[in-house]
């Protein structure tokens, strides 16, 4: 994998180029019911961004199968382009989930994850999302640390460690590349459970708060129905969760980081030029974009599948 900046000069819209997984999420229920949904972490993210009327690439990898038409489709109709050289892979990958009685999904997975060759990055890019299992998994994992390494200095970089325990091995051997992508990022969204996985000494609220004492941006943890927090430069704001009905929660720490993004880039505070401006957002500004982020994961709970809202939906 070779990255490089592709065409595009200050007329050319700005966008998110996110990096990773899309693959089937095939979800058995308590009922016996099986449905068939694309997904995948960084597709999510892409989905939610695109729904919210961004311009956003993805940079995946499927198979010209009837599961990738599905994918294709899928991200089409949300509004989100696929990269070049996305759809090189033997076959699309499949996460089966399974749905306990509170609608809270466990995984396995058959995945591949390769980056395409020749990547490149649109000049427009203001920010590189990634995460999950496409941040971690061999071979595509260091290709991935590469490309956002090359770019850290002109975009704003995200990432959300979602972790998988099934694809991830153990803790020890998981924790120094999630570290090594966090100290990379401007912004990371990490869940309660996540960081309860990775450090199981300590409270999740204080592995967060070190983490943003080491990278120096912003970390937000969310904690399901309680709401979010986040550690910024600043200091700490939370924020709760609206009351919602929840048919499955397979989503909604994606939605909740499109969403982040999303709040983000309306606040301005999107780019490599926009750093320091990130790094000294005020409390108000980070509380606002938070609460908007609960609402956008709320209404992607109370339906079944990766289902994010729209923008009409919200406004």
């Amino acid at each position: 994998m070779a990255p490089k900046t592709a065409p595009g000069g200050a007329d050319a819209p700005a966008q998110v180029l996110v990096v990773g997984e899309a693959l089937i999420d095939v979800v058995h229920r308590q009922d016996g019911t099986v449905d068939e949904h694309p997904g995948g972490s960084p597709a999510n993210v892409a989905i939610t961004l695109g729904r919210l009327g961004r311009d956003v690439q993805l940079l995946a990898w499927i198979g010209e199968d009837a599961y990738g038409s599905m994918i294709r489709r899928w991200l089409g109709a949300s509004g989100v382009s696929l990269a070049p050289g996305a759809t090189g892979a033997a076959q699309t990958s499949i996460a089966t989930a399974q749905l306990d009685a509170k609608g809270a999904a466990t995984y396995d997975f058959e995945i591949e994850w390769r980056m395409p060759h020749d990547v490149e990055v649109p000049q427009s890019t203001v920010a590189i999302h990634s995460g999950s299992i496409a941040a971690t998994l061999a071979p595509g994992g260091d290709d991935v640390l590469a490309l956002m390494r090359r770019f850290q200095p002109n975009v704003t970089i995200t990432y959300d460690p979602n972790v998988r325990p099934t694809l991830m091995g153990m803790p020890l051997t998981a924790a120094p590349r999630i570290e090594e992508l966090v100290m990379l990022a401007d912004v990371v969204k990490v869940s309660d459970e996540d960081l309860a996985w990775l450090y199981p000494h300590r409270s999740p609220d204080v592995s967060a708060g070190l983490w943003q004492k080491r990278q120096g941006g912003i970390v937000v943890m969310t904690r399901g129905g309680e709401g979010a927090v986040a550690w910024y430069p600043g200091g700490t704001v939370e924020v709760a969760a609206p009351p919602t009905e929840v048919a499955d929660t397979v989503g909604a720490g994606d939605s909740f980081m499109g969403a982040l993004i999303d709040g983000l880039w309306s606040a301005d505070l999107l780019g490599g030029a926009r750093r320091a401006a990130l790094r000294a957002v005020d409390a108000a500004t980070l509380t606002a974009v938070l609460e908007r982020c609960t609402k956008v994961a709320a209404i992607t709970v109370s339906r079944p599948g990766a289902n994010p809202p729209r923008l009409d939906e919200l406004d």
